[in-house]
């Protein structure tokens, strides 16, 4: 039987329900519901007092709009994703697989933008200021006029935040923040609410920007209730595969900037690297390609990015054939791989498909259906599609190679790294490659089994 004024909250989606259950109504997640003592946050009115309402002042859409200002970190991909530099009062959210180096960005991050005359703050809950003076040092980052302090006391991180005014703060991570006002364990539901939305609200009040580490579900999925990610004005992830030393910070939300940019990084022994040309770090430019390979013309945010698609058809030692992915969608590939069975012809329904992004890139733009195909192609045909030839189109139900955006700046990337041909459904003018124009599928996949490239 609950206590007089607890309820049940899940903790995976925040849903409040009056009694216990082994199934949480609303996301239906299993033992998700927790049982935590209600209570008024600080600074509420108690329900019977009465206030009088101050009224709205109202603006018309034809007044002047001001650009927000930036603070520049000097780490030109974390400004990127930013949308040109940090906003002064906004809220950043960065989530992140466990060790992918989330507190190493924000300590290169901050350090930077102190160098730059900022006034920066480095509040960790998870570690102490030797374990974090450590890290700096072996980062080369000591001499920066960094703040640092460890706490998870909320009233006593937002008191010395009042005091003490800072340009840039980093709090790592909210899971660890706790709140006197609130009866539930540190890192729950209610707590990771309450802390979220005293910070935010000090942003906006202070005009401080704040940037908050969050901890990823082994969904992918930020911790703690959806409604963190609607308060923050900016939603960032942090990737990386295991075994890759590229680290990729992708913007989910944004409202000072766009939300598909991209920043790449490389994880080194000095911290992580700011990759100016990632095409070139992710492309193998060694030797002659081998028959499954295909190299993929790309746009993540503004700029292209040229990556191979690797595939590998082999035949299938068990009744039921097996279908693996690792940097592109499951489902798209159960959808090409149904494409070139129906429409052209090619029989992968009892061999084994396996498709890998080479360098850990994740890419998930339509566009990159027609050179999935054609590695998966050429891998069952054990034809080598050529060394200087780069494919990009969107493929339809009905085997229809389908055109796509920004064309020409795919192209010319391509041709800056030594490329000289494409396969591509469209023939833009001036093309600075030789471009194969393919329209339909089987068309495309008859070429490379033909070997006829022109």
């Amino acid at each position: 039987m609950a206590r007089d004024g607890a309820v049940y909250v899940c903790q995976t989606c925040g849903a409040v329900q009056s009694k216990w259950a082994g199934q949480c109504p609303a996301c239906s997640a299993w033992n998700s519901l927790v049982e935590e003592v209600q209570s008024r946050p600080p600074g509420a009115l108690a329900p019977t007092k009465a206030t009088k309402s101050r009224g709205l002042s109202f603006q018309g859409l034809e007044d002047e709009v001001v650009a927000p200002p930036r603070i520049a970190t000097g780490i030109d991909e974390f400004d990127r994703v930013c949308g040109g530099g940090i906003v002064p009062g906004s809220a950043i959210l960065l989530g992140g697989d466990p060790g992918v180096g989330k507190s190493t960005l924000l300590l290169q991050v901050v350090a930077s933008a102190a160098r730059l005359g900022a006034s920066c703050a480095y509040i960790s809950g998870e570690e102490a200021i030797e374990q974090v003076r450590g890290r700096a040092q072996r980062m080369g980052l000591a001499d920066a006029p960094v703040r640092l302090a460890t706490e998870t006391s909320l009233r006593d991180i937002l008191d010395s935040l009042k005091r003490e005014r800072f340009d840039l703060v980093i709090i790592d991570s909210i899971q660890t923040m706790w709140s006197d006002a609130h009866e539930a364990a540190p890192g729950s539901v209610t707590q990771v609410r309450a802390a979220a939305g005293e910070l935010v609200r000090l942003a906006k009040k202070q005009g401080v920007a704040v940037i908050l580490v969050g901890h990823v579900t082994k969904e992918g999925t930020i911790a703690g209730p959806r409604v963190i990610e609607h308060m923050v004005d900016a939603v960032l992830s942090f990737e990386g595969e295991r075994g890759y030393p590229f680290r990729v910070l992708r913007g989910a939300k944004n409202r000072f900037g766009a939300t598909d940019e991209i920043g790449v990084f490389e994880m080194g022994d000095s911290g992580l690297a700011e990759v100016r040309n990632p095409s070139a770090l992710f492309l193998d430019t060694k030797g002659e390609r081998a028959a499954g390979a295909a190299v993929f013309a790309g746009i993540e945010g503004s700029r292209p990015v040229l990556v191979e698609f690797q595939a590998l058809v082999a035949p299938s030692a068990y009744g039921t054939p097996r279908r693996a992915v690792v940097g592109w969608d499951s489902g798209r590939l159960a959808m090409v791989l149904a494409v070139l069975e129906a429409r052209c012809g090619l029989g992968l329904g009892n061999r084994d498909v396996y498709l890998n992004v080479a360098g850990g890139l994740r890419i998930t733009e339509p566009a990159a259906d027609l050179a999935a195909a054609a590695a998966l192609a050429s891998s069952a045909l054990d034809v080598a599609l050529p060394q200087d030839c780069v494919v990009f189109g969107e493929i339809s139900l009905s085997g229809d190679v389908r055109p796509v955006g920004r064309s020409e700046t795919r192209l010319k990337e391509a041709a800056k790294l030594g490329f000289r041909r494409a396969f591509a459904p469209a023939d833009p003018d001036g093309a600075p490659l030789r471009i194969t124009n393919v329209t339909r599928l089987g068309d495309a996949i008859r070429r490379i089994g033909e070997g006829d490239w022109d």
